[in-house]
């Protein structure tokens, strides 16, 4: 088997797909009333997804103790395929304590709908403070992962969960494309290679930059906007995607990029998070990923390229993806042209540094990013929303 087709096999090697059939739901449907409830938040609702899509193979539930434990600690399951965040159910001792391990659970999304089956396995009590300084790197409440992880219940609750059924996205149905589908439209492409690219933001030049770069080598871009949950002050998921519409439109070959979205949430755990997000993107079926500076960092709570640093941390196999490690971009005021220090012969004060952060700030005092910062109809699409 060649080594790209061995690439592309999702990762543990077999795609997870945990939705009920038509006789599982109607069978969970009958016990509805009789089934005691766990209600999830967002984050946990965006898991049951992931899980059951395919989405976190090999992950067939929530953690166990085992599994957690090895995570934890180690970035590996308990049978040694590489995982690098905690993916748990967290319940108080409340809720915890009538629950029966063997039985089934109803799990309700926030507004009380019934939505997934958990089988409960286990119950089981975690370190919070361990949980934070191994995978967030810190234990600062103030660090958005890590408040959410002091802000949840203190038992974990596993097992194999069940879907009710997979609706369709509210607001980007046309871009919700789950694993098996994605692979499905790379095969019928006829890309061998495919390049993930993840982000929270809209995309600006540097980002388009190294986008192309990478398309320079590969067959496909998967361009995989995450639209769970983030952070209050990012900008809403329907502004970024409306960003990438008008993008794509305007400056990209457009039989060469799929636009999806990823239901997942945001952890904000920088370099163990720029893994996971590596081996979610080997699961929709990409052979290479992009990682670029701070990748899914927050504050200042990692080095600039720490998230490329932890790959070197594991064997090429041990992934099965392809990390595709990009300097921070700039525009050149002096070749006119993005690059980055391989590329541009530039002095430090020739360079306009690009960020997410530098754009929201420029639009909430009402100013247009610049044309080094943001292509115009991205810009105007920007402001127009900010000042709605």
């Amino acid at each position: 088997m060649s080594y790209h087709l061995d690439a592309i096999s999702p990762h543990g090697g077999e795609l997870v797909n945990r939705v009920a059939t038509p006789e599982q739901k109607a069978e969970f449907l009958s016990k509805a009333d009789f089934l005691p409830r766990v209600s999830l938040d967002d984050r946990a609702v965006s898991d049951l997804e992931m899980i059951a899509i395919g989405g976190f193979s090999p992950l067939t539930g929530f953690m166990n103790q085992q599994d957690y434990d090895r995570v934890v600690t180690e970035m590996r399951l308990a049978n040694g395929v590489v995982w690098s965040i905690p993916i748990t159910l967290s319940v108080t001792e409340e809720v915890a304590q009538p629950l029966q391990e063997g039985g089934l659970i109803r799990l309700d999304n926030p507004s009380g709908e019934f939505i997934g089956v958990l089988q409960l396995t286990q119950k089981y009590q975690y370190d919070k403070s361990r949980e934070a300084i191994n995978v967030y790197r810190t234990d600062d409440a103030k660090h958005p992962g890590v408040q959410v992880l002091y802000g949840q219940g203190s038992i974990h609750l596993a097992g194999d969960i069940w879907l009710l059924q997979r609706g369709a996205h509210a607001l980007f149905p046309s871009y919700q494309i789950d694993p098996a589908a994605s692979r499905q439209m790379f095969k019928e492409k006829g890309w061998k290679t495919i390049v993930g690219f993840q982000t929270r933001n809209p995309i600006h030049r540097a980002h388009e930059y190294i986008q192309k770069c990478a398309l320079e080598t590969v067959d496909g871009l998967f361009l995989h906007p995450l639209v769970g949950a983030t952070k209050d002050d990012d900008i809403p998921a329907d502004v970024r995607m409306r960003c990438y519409e008008i993008l794509l439109e305007h400056y990209y070959p457009l039989d060469r990029v799929i636009l999806a979205i990823n239901p997942a949430a945001m952890r904000y755990a920088g370099p163990r998070e720029a893994i996971f997000h590596a081996l979610v993107r080997k699961n929709y079926g990409c052979t290479h990923f992009i990682v670029g500076r701070d990748h899914a960092g927050v504050g200042d709570y990692y080095g600039t390229y720490d998230a490329q640093y932890i790959f070197d941390e594991f064997a090429p196999g041990e992934l099965g993806i392809v990390p595709m490690k990009f300097e921070h971009a700039f525009y050149c005021t002096r070749t006119k042209q993005m690059g980055t220090t391989k590329t541009s012969p530039s002095k430090p004060e020739e360079r306009v540094h690009l960020s997410g952060t530098k754009v929201r700030e420029m639009l909430r005092r009402g100013e247009l990013p610049p044309p080094e910062f943001s292509r115009p109809e991205v810009a105007a699409e920007l402001a127009r929303v900010m000042h709605a």
